[in-house]
């Protein structure tokens, strides 16, 4: 059997760290401390690294039937999607009545609209990140089918760049689905040379990547948000520089082979149970205090404690939710992708 490379659940775990940390400071009002914003500014592009990463292992999706697709990446993304977005219905609107009850009214806005405009769940919004994974999955199966159709994704970033300055008003949150599917098709090219370029070669000009995007940081700054489509600074730079960094920074950890980081690891071989069960604990924490009369917002403390205890109660989850295919996606029979990448030594 070949070694593993854990490059890309290095890099999955950080991106899940990021996520559930980025979700905790919010719930407790610390989102806006200004070496927080920094941290988010520099590391924005873990999002979109999702993406690259479906891209990166992608053998192709113009095989098979169109229903067969259609059910496979059903069963993989759109089954743990609804059920997800069911529990955390159910965390969120548990407590309604004794909110009411005591406040008079609910504490949180509820819009129709959510229903239509919006694909996260109340008590589980990221989760809109499993629906638009399966449509970039859809674009990506019809765009395979028509040679060199797919070189045009160099400009589906100004597709959302367009409906972010329309007012992201694309039904089911998608303005986010065309970026995506560039960032897919960047993995796929970049898998590509990974293949057939030397060890040294790919090192030093990953190296530069990174390079050019800790100075572009400086010199023209832009960031994207994904979850919400929105661009900030410069949107081109923005594009520019997660597509230096994804490349870059994969680049430089595949070539390098780094030891297996334990915990890091274990967080990125099993991010779908991190990720789908992390924000309804959060909501069972904040309106639980709240029935009680105490607000965790503007709470460090709070802060500190939903750290260890999300990722702890998550990583006792993990063999319980893999079992659960609605749930984890892993159902028996389906291939995953393999992290084993190979550049040419010679």
């Amino acid at each position: 059997m070949k070694e593993r490379n854990h490059a890309f659940d290095i890099l999955c775990g950080i991106c899940i760290i990021r996520m559930v940390s980025l979700h905790i400071m919010a719930f407790c009002g610390q989102e806006d401390q200004e070496w927080w914003r920094e941290v988010m500014r520099w590391s924005f592009f873990f999002m979109s690294f999702f993406f690259f990463k479906a891209g990166f292992f992608n053998k192709g999706t113009s095989s098979g039937t169109d229903m067969d697709y259609l059910k496979d990446r059903s069963k993989r993304l759109l089954v743990p999607y609804v059920t997800s977005g069911v529990i955390g219905l159910v965390v969120y609107f548990s407590f309604y009545f004794p909110l009411v009850d005591r406040y008079k009214k609910f504490v949180e806005p509820l819009e129709w609209s959510h229903i239509w405009m919006k694909s996260g769940f109340y008590g589980n919004s990221p989760i809109w990140f499993l629906f638009s994974f399966f449509v970039v999955y859809m674009m990506v199966r019809y765009i395979d089918k028509v040679k060199h159709l797919c070189w045009l994704t160099v400009f589906f970033p100004a597709i959302s760049y367009w409906a972010y300055r329309t007012g992201n008003n694309v039904p089911m949150s998608l303005g986010n689905v065309f970026i995506a599917c560039y960032f897919f098709y960047l993995g796929r090219l970049w898998q590509w040379a990974m293949c057939r370029f030397e060890v040294r070669r790919l090192m030093a000009a990953s190296w530069l990547m990174v390079l050019l995007f800790v100075v572009l940081g400086f010199v023209a700054p832009g960031t994207y948000n994904m979850s919400q489509n929105i661009f900030t600074g410069n949107a081109l730079m923005a594009v520019v520089r997660a597509t230096l960094v994804l490349c870059g920074l994969s680049g430089v950890l595949l070539t390098a082979r780094v030891p297996r980081i334990p915990w890091l690891c274990f967080i990125g071989e099993h991010s779908m149970v991190f990720f789908i069960s992390h924000y309804p604990m959060l909501y069972f924490y904040k309106f639980t205090h709240l029935s009680f009369g105490r607000s965790i917002y503007g709470r460090v403390d709070d802060a500190l404690i939903l750290l260890p205890v999300v990722f702890c109660i998550c990583s006792w989850l993990v063999p319980y939710v893999e079992r659960v295919p609605w749930l984890s996606g892993r159902w028996p029979g389906s291939r995953r992708a393999s992290a084993e990448v190979v550049p040419r030594q010679d």
